[in-house]
């Protein structure tokens, strides 16, 4: 039987498997809870949850605030496009609008080719740098 099993025979059973599956473990709970305090007042129920509130509004603020921004900017950019934009879906075709109606868009793809796509489907406008003619790729040799 190790020692930090038997000095803890009235927290922890020392027949129990959890004493010589993790000592380590074992001792460092068994340091906490003979430091604790005892519970005696009720400003102590309002410190356990402290940290939850903690990790809640840590929560809230990497994770529910952002994505809450996001959704505004491309509720507002979806509610700006025009005809003649030049945007990209979410399934990565390009095209520019050439008809709008409620809920659908039809994009010009190529002279003579058009799909009609659902708002909700566009990703954003297709930003395009006027005045510098496209650079071909070269191979290094």
């Amino acid at each position: 039987m190790s020692p930090t099993c038997a000095a803890a025979h009235a927290v922890l059973d020392p027949r129990s498997p959890l004493c010589y599956a993790f000592p380590p473990v074992t001792q460092l709970l068994l340091g906490i809870a003979q430091q604790a305090p005892a519970s005696g007042g009720g400003g102590s129920a309002l410190m356990n949850f402290v940290p939850m509130l903690l990790i809640i509004g840590v929560m809230y603020m990497l994770v529910l605030r952002p994505q809450v921004k996001k959704q505004k900017e491309t509720t507002k950019m979806l509610s700006e496009l025009k005809k003649g934009d030049d945007v990209v879906t979410t399934g990565g075709i390009l095209g520019r609008i050439s008809g709008m109606k409620d809920d659908e868009i039809t994009l010009q793809v190529q002279e003579g080719v058009r799909l009609r796509v659902l708002r909700s489907a566009i990703a954003g406008r297709q930003s395009q740098k006027t005045g510098e003619p496209p650079k071909a790729d070269v191979k290094a040799s």
